[in-house]
């Protein structure tokens, strides 16, 4: 005898009703209430007795249908196949609190003179929103248009401009590539020239422009330096074909490079048509005594400089929109080769951070940032001179960027004193961290990072430093 169905639509709620009838018999079948190869009741017969209509309950039995749950045999029915359902395991129970390991908890310093950052008083927020607020009303539909993939035209138009007025560089809004961090625009360097070639960087040096050449596939080398910068012999002797410096203010040791070995390094470009410079001009904003100084590619009379710069320092790291200057007869080719890759900074960030460079806040906020700096900087030096530093520390530094370096007295290894620093919320990295290799010279000399550190904190910071060194 066919097993009447009866089931109540009450508990449907808001749910379509083949869909709750479906789901009341797909229950039926996996408790075993509805054994395999039971005849199921005809559509008709079912939407009679439940008192719906013939197209819920065809609702339902397509759904069962379709995940297996029953078949359909022309002109007998439906069946309920074989399910057997899996026997449920009740859901693991959460693991008991454990104490927390501290050594795995990122450390909390009182100051980390290791890394430069913007403190966010420092960040023009509520301008930033005016400006956002107005280029929504304005250039709403360019908002909404695809990039181009150099950068939206606006922007370097506005960049090509500040560049005129500041570095004294006459360029094309053409030859300027926008991109989401320096690191993208490395890349894209990388994919242009292609990986046969060899890519130079500076010993020291920033190592994550080392590691970002390394993992795009390029070959990468290291020059050795001296007082004035690359030495021109490394380049011949490692075969470098494209060079990355910093001249304006070398990172780690504050080298400023002399126009004489920029005219050398240029020439050296210019022997070779594979040749190119790339100028790093990551802090030229910050140079806190005299004017800036002049850039390569200002000087540069055979086209061999690629320009880069970033806007991470002057306004935050988080705002990622860095740009490179391409010369003028790299640009066709650059955009044959690349020019299908869409540009990797959003529309509302490139044009609100256009109109912040026209309508003069940029210049205004870079003059805001400098007389900050500058203050934290007399400050830190007038700390670090006082009497009860004497002979404790020597300071070099060439009057630019947001970093000098300390040469400390010290009687123990350097890595014994960043134990001592450590245990008083003091972080401090030594130069040799930036060398490849094991530079003697480098002994007690340490890379000071100030924008980070706040100024309530430098006088105690010092007063530690200074109590580690014996």
């Amino acid at each position: 005898m066919r097993r009447l169905l009866t089931y109540s639509f009450e508990q449907a709620g808001d749910k379509p009703l083949y869909e709750y009838l479906y789901a009341c018999i797909r229950d039926d079948i996996l408790s075993g209430r509805l054994r395999a190869g039971e005849k199921l009741p005809s559509k008709r017969a079912l939407a009679r007795n439940l008192g719906v209509s013939t197209i819920t309950v065809e609702g339902a039995y397509g759904q069962l249908t379709a995940e297996g749950y029953c078949q359909s045999a022309p002109r007998r029915g439906f069946f309920v196949t074989n399910v057997a359902p899996q026997e449920q395991v009740p859901p693991p129970l959460p693991p008991a609190r454990q104490a927390v390991d501290r050594s795995t908890v990122r450390k909390e310093w009182l100051a980390d003179f290791s890394a430069n950052s913007v403190p966010a008083k420092l960040f023009p927020f509520d301008l930033w929103t005016r400006l956002l607020r107005k280029v929504v009303n304005e250039d709403a539909d360019a908002l909404l248009e695809r990039s181009a993939s150099f950068g939206v035209p606006l922007l370097r138009q506005a960049i090509a401009e500040h560049l005129h007025s500041f570095r004294g560089l006459t360029v094309q809004p053409e030859q300027i590539v926008i991109g989401a961090g320096t690191e993208y625009l490395y890349n894209l360097l990388v994919q242009f020239f292609g990986r046969d070639r060899r890519f130079c960087v500076e010993n020291p040096g920033y190592d994550r422009i080392r590691q970002i050449y390394t993992a795009s596939g390029a070959d990468c080398v290291l020059a050795d330096m001296d007082a004035q910068g690359v030495r021109p012999a490394e380049l011949n002797r490692q075969k470098a074909q494209i060079l990355h410096i910093s001249p304006s203010h070398h990172f780690p040791t504050g080298i400023i490079m002399p126009v004489s070995r920029r005219y050398e390094l240029l020439g050296w470009a210019a022997a070779a048509p594979d040749r190119y410079i790339i100028e790093d001009d990551y802090d030229s904003e910050f140079r806190l005594t005299g004017r800036p100084i002049p850039t390569m590619m200002g000087i540069d009379v055979s086209d061999r400089v690629i320009y880069m710069n970033t806007f991470s320092k002057s306004l935050t790291p988080t705002i990622r929109i860095s740009y490179m200057v391409l010369p003028k007869e790299l640009v066709a080719p650059f955009r044959e080769k690349l020019g299908f890759y869409s540009c990797t900074v959003s529309n509302f960030e490139q044009y609100t951070l256009a109109r912040f460079i026209q309508d003069g806040y940029f210049e205004k906020h870079i003059n805001r940032m400098r007389n900050f700096y500058r203050r934290k900087r007399e400050r830190l030096l007038a700390l670090l001179k006082a009497p009860a530093a004497a002979g404790r520390l020597t300071i070099i530094e060439h009057g630019s960027g947001l970093h000098f370096l300390l040469r400390l007295a010290l009687s123990e290894s350097d890595a014994a004193f960043g134990a001592k620093l450590a245990a008083q919320g003091i972080r401090l990295r030594p130069l040799a961290d930036y060398y490849e290799g094991s530079p003697e010279h480098c002994q007690h000399l340490f890379v000071l990072n100030y924008s980070g550190v706040t100024d309530d904190v430098l006088e105690d910071a010092v007063q530690r430093l200074l109590r580690c060194v014996e």
